[in-house]
């Protein structure tokens, strides 16, 4: 046990009769305390709220942090490798845009964008609008993607090249024979096409092989029934989540429960990162011959993110619109 004065709480060796540093006579009046930890605490896994180890004082952790230092005593308190993920899976997304006008005000901007679209909110009628707080899981998903495709540059100069060459070829062939004046142009063509379709030209000699990698943190909705609203090619803003506490969720929020287990959530990002994966593939690269994906997914968190569900009658038809009322990003559309 330790020995502080009772003037101005420093510490003291276990024999002193004054306070080195304010000169209080120690005497009875000498308090001993709890000696500080010399190495930080670990915390008990399962743990879902913290007491400092040394003086019992509640801990109030910043999201991510592995060493936590009580504000009282100066004690550690360390949550190893895993971090928080080991303590809480569940976080939250705050709820910036909270109001049904300013919804509806970047609806208006997103549904009359072009001359098509142009006043159809105002011709369109608001069927339902309704901000709910959705569970999501959050897949970490690294995707690596290896290609072979044809060099566009390349095989069309070669294409143009053969043309002209058989080209010249045909009119030579034209002006030696008058028999030959439109039977050379034909063959010349026959063998540009046979050449083209053999091999020569086309059969693999302009092949390339490509490789480019992603990572995800791939949002899947945890609740069968929004399948529908699944994100394709959405990230949430997870800088901005915090350890969900339904004290902090408006009453007029309703906070939906989950049917999607991780296992099936794991498998579902994996399958739409693929089909990311090649899409990007094609919008790069031009007649793709070759296309392979490794995609693994690993650490898996529930995100429970604010969204608003809207939806429009237009002339018969239905414009359903999913918005998260944390960015203000659209998350996707049915029916524009």
């Amino acid at each position: 046990m330790a020995l502080y004065c009772p003037k101005c709480g420093t510490q003291l060796p276990d024999n002193a009769d004054f306070c080195i540093k304010c000169g209080t006579k120690l005497g009875a009046a000498a308090t001993a305390q709890p000696t500080a930890p010399s190495a930080p605490v670990l915390a008990p896994t399962g743990a879902t709220s913290l007491k400092c180890p040394n003086c019992g004082a509640p801990i109030s952790p910043q999201f991510g942090e592995m060493v936590i230092t009580c504000p009282y005593c100066g004690s550690g308190v360390t949550l190893a490798n895993a971090g928080w993920k080991g303590i809480e899976k569940q976080t939250m997304l705050p709820i910036r845009i909270g109001s049904q006008d300013r919804v509806e005000a970047k609806l208006h901007e997103l549904m009359d964008r072009g001359l098509l679209h142009r006043h159809l909110q105002e011709t369109s009628k608001l069927e339902e609008m309704n901000l709910s707080l959705v569970p999501y899981w959050i897949v970490s998903v690294s995707a690596r993607t290896t290609i072979i495709a044809s060099d566009v540059a390349v095989e069309a100069g070669q294409i143009a090249t053969t043309a002209a060459l058989f080209g010249l070829m045909g009119g030579a062939m034209g002006g030696r024979r008058g028999g030959m004046g439109f039977a050379g142009p034909l063959v010349a063509g026959t063998m540009v096409g046979t050449m083209m379709g053999g091999g020569g030209i086309g059969g693999g000699g302009a092949r390339k092989s490509y490789e480019f990698a992603d990572n995800y943190n791939f949002p899947v909705v945890a609740l069968k029934a929004l399948f529908e609203h699944q994100p394709r090619d959405y990230q949430f803003n997870l800088e901005d989540r915090t350890f969900f506490d339904v004290t902090k969720v408006p009453k007029s929020v309703k906070i939906l429960n989950g049917d999607v287990g991780e296992d099936g959530a794991r498998n579902e990002a994996k399958a739409l990162v693929a089909q990311l994966q090649s899409e990007k593939a094609h919008r790069q690269y031009h007649m793709i011959q070759e296309l392979h994906s490794d995609v693994n997914a690993a650490d898996v968190e529930l995100l429970h993110a604010p969204i608003w569900f809207a939806r429009y009658e237009h002339q018969g038809g239905k414009i359903a619109l999913v918005v998260d009322a944390n960015s203000g990003g659209v998350i996707n559309s049915i029916g524009l």
